[in-house]
């Protein structure tokens, strides 16, 4: 059976930054309230974390240990109290405005609310054709052997209730490697690894429709080339392995959840009041399907 879960959740963020100090503005001025802000600082040369606390007096700063996209999200993940996570990036390419359909698409049911690009009330301004064509080729990879229905392996906008963090294992005390490597799930295949653990562990999966932004300032660190090997050996080391036992109070099954449509205008944003206040879509009533 189900474990018990609160009917109003608190809400934790998590917002990975590397020399961001430029871009937050943006990403606080489409921030809806919630419980807990938590920014991972990975070393940051120019006013990141000044930046932050100027503009969210309450956020807790969080130093991650080791290098890495990954390691970061997996420190910020163990320091959060909330009983829901969301992890967005720091680059004002995801739109914190849509964090109310995410823990929505939660309260409806699902364990792990996925973003994704790819929905009909989707899209992105951001992927370059070679990266929409690896990302394709890969989510049709993991949708035969894992036995999935993903539509968007390789986002990094995602949601989940506390208590299914177990199911990602992630390593977020061991110190750096020799000669600057990173240890495995501390770079961007990180948000591969997180989905292929849901599946394997056979959560309730919902994806909710979102729109990708451009990066504001900065270059992006993602190769579409090594990150993209990084991710194949990450299907392929995954996939054999077993899965870890579960606790006695969790249910394992896959929720379709019907998407909110993106304005027609093309602005992306969470379904909004006649004011215009950001408010969370209610998903009608889905039907549940045990994974394979």
């Amino acid at each position: 059976m189900l474990k018990s879960r609160r009917s109003c959740p608190t809400v934790s963020v998590i917002v990975p930054a590397l020399n961001e100090g430029r871009n937050l503005p943006h990403v606080a001025a489409r921030m809806p309230d919630v419980d807990e802000l938590i920014l991972v600082d990975g070393g940051s040369t120019d006013d990141t974390v000044e930046v932050a606390t100027r503009l969210w007096p309450d956020v807790r700063v969080v130093q991650q240990n080791r290098t890495g996209k990954g390691n970061a999200l997996a420190c910020g993940f163990a320091a959060a109290h909330g009983d829901i996570i969301v992890m967005i990036d720091a680059d004002g390419s995801t739109d914190p405005a849509e964090i109310p359909m995410f823990v929505e698409a939660l309260r409806n049911g699902a364990d792990f609310a996925k973003g994704s690009r790819f929905l009909s009330a989707g899209g992105s301004a951001d992927i370059t054709r070679l990266r929409r064509r690896g990302n394709k080729i890969l989510n049709g990879f993991v949708n035969v052997l894992f036995r999935t229905s993903y539509s968007d392996l390789c986002y990094g906008y995602n949601a989940f209730w506390a208590d299914c963090l177990w199911v990602f294992d992630l390593d977020h005390t061991s110190p750096p490697l020799a000669g600057g490597a990173k240890r495995w799930g501390d770079g961007f295949e990180i948000e591969t690894l997180l989905n292929l653990r849901i599946a394997r562990a056979k959560l309730r999966v919902a994806e909710v429709a979102s729109f990708e932004h451009e990066r504001i300032h900065g270059v992006s660190n993602l190769n579409a080339m090594t990150d993209g090997i990084r991710v194949l050996r990450t299907i392929m080391r995954e996939f054999p392995r077993r899965a870890r036992p579960a606790p006695a109070t969790s249910a394992f099954a896959t929720v379709e959840v019907p998407q909110a449509r993106r304005p027609s205008s093309g602005t992306p944003q969470a379904a909004t009041s006649q004011a215009g206040t950001p408010q969370a879509t209610t998903p009608k009533p889905a039907a549940m399907r045990r994974a394979s």
